[in-house]
């Protein structure tokens, strides 16, 4: 499969990830909350989040030896075997200590302080969700700690497409397998213990296809090296420092809005930051199917195909979400108030800050793919810090002056701090290994936020003129966009050909009309 090909399957199967998760968000609410009371309910989102908190220690070493694996690559099937058995050890000692910690949670009343219901005498309630926390901690042992590594070694190899798509069909069965048992009147327990039979079910058959995988790729059963191991799950801890900064990043922000804005600023917030949060996450569909080439490219040296990967995301930002936002800052105000039947007020700078944010983020992710690729871990510490502090230090400043604005002043601020640690720092990386950073077609593609910006200034100051503003800011993107397809290099024009040229029918209208796409 080439490099496009599975770009396209990957960012399909995120995509369809994605589809299901929301599909699953509106949907299911109304489901539990008919056969459930409130307080159940509560309860069983309470555990999902515990169980999440719990597995970041295990989860940030799986991604650290995932990006470990890719700097290894293909060609050392030996050092590549042994790290993934001796992250194998690991990750099982990290998922039976889990198990135990619940345990100690269960018997020791710490239980029932995480979930809320310390004043509850519902025994039999707490006594399930314990059960259920339990079962969660055995399934993340069964199910993840192997099947999350060895994915992740598979990835190096091709397959990250095959395995978003294994991805997608463990959203499905999660999801319904415990849906399932609510409607046929099941309670909090028999919920839990459809969601673990679900994932063993999964785990069966996704075993198996795993076990042929390796087998086509020759990775080996060899003896773990517990130094190692332990040596890269030392190196991995800074991760979980860079999950708890992100974490406060987002969950910092209700935080301080819920006591300093009240509860209608913080709805009007998160409710106008929904479409930012999406945008986000199919930015993501995009990025992370690119990471294992762009790093075997960076391996290799390659300049010219590690350029075209960074034009993967860049032509998005160009030719999408740049003219996107300043279409929808149009165009939104009555969908947005039709979706909340105007309970809430449309902000039109709110959501100019939250889009700018949005655009500043999607411009920087070619180095955020080098540093995060490299396993620079530190460095990524460090700039999660950095701009966790600023969004806490901005919001005790701005929201009491100038509410929920100061909350979207403060994550635009963030967004742009960490933007500029790193593209500094993926520079440097570059020059260091014989690369260079393509600064033409950053800069172009940072025009394009800049283009957006004075667009969106121009709509709210403007309102009257806001159609003659989208139609200069478009042909400005569209200008821009032209240039920077002149600088792209070769391999990344050719490929966009080459996909084009497969879909039926495109080809003679390209031919016919020289439109020129990249679908890199």
């Amino acid at each position: 499969m080439s490099t496009a090909a599975r770009l396209i399957s990957g960012s399909a199967a995120s995509w369809a990830q994605i589809a299901a998760t929301v599909a699953a968000q509106i949907v299911l609410v109304p489901v539990y909350l008919n056969y459930w009371s409130v307080k159940t309910y509560g309860i069983w989102l309470a555990i999902q989040g515990i169980m999440s908190a719990l597995s970041m220690l295990d989860l940030g070493h799986q991604n650290y030896m995932g990006f470990e694996f890719l700097r290894l690559g293909s060609k050392n099937i030996l050092d590549l075997s042994k790290a993934l058995w001796s992250a194998i050890v690991v990750s099982v000692l990290i998922s039976v200590g889990q198990i135990l910690l619940i345990v100690l949670f269960f018997f020791t009343g710490i239980m029932t302080f995480l979930l809320g219901e310390s004043g509850t005498n519902d025994i039999d309630l707490i006594n399930a969700a314990g059960i259920v926390l339990i079962l969660q901690g055995i399934s993340w042992l069964v199910v993840m700690s192997f099947s999350g590594l060895i994915v992740r070694g598979l990835a190096v190899f091709g397959y990250y497409p095959r395995m978003a798509w294994w991805g997608f069909v463990y959203t499905i069965i999660t999801t319904l397998a415990p849906l399932i048992a609510v409607v046929m009147g099941g309670d909090l327990l028999m919920a839990g213990i459809a969601l673990t039979l679900g994932a063993f079910l999964y785990a069966l058959i996704f075993f198996v296809d795993l076990y042929k995988l390796l087998k086509k790729v020759r990775i080996i059963l060899v003896k773990p090296s517990v130094a190692l191991g332990i040596s890269n799950f030392r190196k991995s801890t800074p991760l979980l420092g860079k999950a708890l900064f992100e974490n406060v990043r987002q969950q910092g922000v209700r935080l301080v809005l819920a006591p300093l804005a009240g509860a209608t600023g913080l709805a009007a917030f998160s409710t106008m930051r929904t479409g930012a949060n999406m945008a986000l996450q199919g930015l993501n569909t995009i990025v992370n199917p690119m990471l294992p080439d762009l790093m075997r490219f960076l391996h290799d040296r390659d300049q010219a195909r590690s350029e075209a990967a960074f034009a993967t995301v860049w032509i998005v930002v160009v030719a999408c979400i740049a003219p996107g936002v300043v279409l929808l800052q149009i165009v939104i105000e009555p969908l947005f108030l039709f979706w909340t039947q105007g309970k809430i007020t449309f902000d039109p700078l709110l959501f100019a800050l939250l889009s700018l944010g949005v655009l500043v983020y999607a411009v920087v992710q070619p180095a955020v793919a080098v540093v995060i690729g490299n396993n620079l871990t530190k460095i990524q510490l460090w700039l999660s810090a950095f701009a966790a502090l600023t969004v806490l230090v901005l919001l005790a400043i701005l929201v009491p002056v100038i509410g929920i604005i100061g909350a979207a002043i403060a994550l635009l601020a963030a967004e742009v701090v960490a933007a500029v640690g790193y593209k500094f720092i993926a520079e440097r990386w570059l020059r260091e290994n014989n690369l260079r950073w393509p600064k033409r077609p950053f800069y172009i593609a940072l025009l394009s936020v800049v283009i957006a910006a004075a667009g969106l200034v121009c709509i709210i100051l403007l309102p009257h003129l806001k159609w003659v503003t989208l139609s200069i800011t478009l042909v400005l993107c569209f200008i821009n966009l032209w240039k920077y397809w002149q600088v792209l290099p070769t391999v990344a024009i050719q490929s966009a050909k080459n996909i084009v040229n497969r879909v039926p029918g495109i080809k003679r209208l390209v031919f016919l009309l020289d439109v020129k796409w990249l679908l890199v």
